[in-house]
């Protein structure tokens, strides 16, 4: 069986912070950091979704925490084909417009070149320290089983190497009937790591708990089973909570998962208040049982 590391999807979130998770002495985000690392091994960074990230945050996130820590990056919004906020670009690619919000079609070919080696070579800290994980490609919901879609997979891969994209799909194309053996053989077959999800079913981003490792790295993501999925809220949304009985019943699914791979990243993505470290605690306990 090969390494699991049990992590996160947020360590700064608001409602973390107010519901006493961190000691008192955890008193500024440098502390913050530390206290977090100590807990686990494994962080994933969702700030970078909104806006990409500076070389000197980066920097810091490689000094605040201890060697053998891994970091992963959730990629841009631009670069998934998300609504971006022109804001949130950086100031001199920001293109001349009256839209809030923009694609990658609304930007000159060589600006949005231009993204793309900004937001990667603003990790070369965190790949410097040995640090940097996946950078997790999470698709929106209208990005369906289609080949243009499977040729942007390669060309994102192509574009990142050497480091490790890894693949969250959020419609149900890609695995309804034949689809699914077709998305988990093409994503094999070019060495392609596939996010595996656990999430509510029966809505149109909804993909079914398929675990399956289509390279060395496997990535396993917990949304939680929130009755409230299409909320706009995103408290509301993720503010779900597991069960030990629930995580209990993953531990084995996810050593057969990381048996077919060289390592296997767990991250909960329930962040509400302290759901998402709690569960993670317990279900590294689970998993070290064994």
């Amino acid at each position: 069986m090969g390494d699991i590391l049990v992590g996160t999807a947020s360590w700064t979130d608001r409602t973390l912070l107010d519901s006493g998770w961190y000691p008192q002495t955890a008193d500024t985000p440098e502390k913050r950091l530390a206290y977090y690392a100590r807990q686990f091994p494994l962080v994933e960074v969702d700030a970078t979704y909104y806006s990409p990230p500076a070389e000197a945050t980066a920097r810091l996130w490689a000094e605040r925490t201890p060697a053998g820590f891994t970091i992963n990056i959730k990629a841009f919004s631009l670069l998934t084909g998300h609504p971006t906020r022109v804001s949130a670009l950086y100031k001199d690619l920001r293109p001349d417009t009256e839209k809030k919000n923009v694609y990658p079609d609304d930007l000159p070919a060589q600006s949005y070149e231009e993204v793309w080696t900004r937001f990667l070579s603003a990790l070369d800290p965190l790949v410097e320290a040995g640090k940097l994980g996946a950078l997790l490609f999470q698709f929106p919901p209208w990005f369906t089983i289609k080949r243009a879609n499977k040729q942007y997979l390669l060309e994102v891969a192509k574009r990142c190497a050497p480091l490790r994209p890894v693949y969250e799909f959020r419609h149900a194309s890609w695995f309804d009937g034949d689809n699914a053996d077709e998305t988990l053989a093409f994503l094999r077959e070019h060495k392609l790591p596939y996010v595996c999800v656990d999430m509510p079913q029966g809505h149109r981003s909804s993909l079914p708990p398929v675990l399956a490792a289509t390279a060395d790295l496997a990535v396993m993501r917990f949304h939680g089973h929130s009755d409230k999925w299409t909320s706009k809220d995103i408290h509301e949304k993720f503010g779900y909570h597991y069960s030990k009985r629930e995580l209990a019943d993953w531990a084995p699914k996810l050593r057969e998962l990381a048996d077919q791979a060289g390592q296997t990243h767990v991250l909960m993505n329930n962040c509400y208040r302290d759901y998402a470290q709690t569960n993670a605690k317990t279900l590294a306990g689970l998993l070290d049982a064994d």
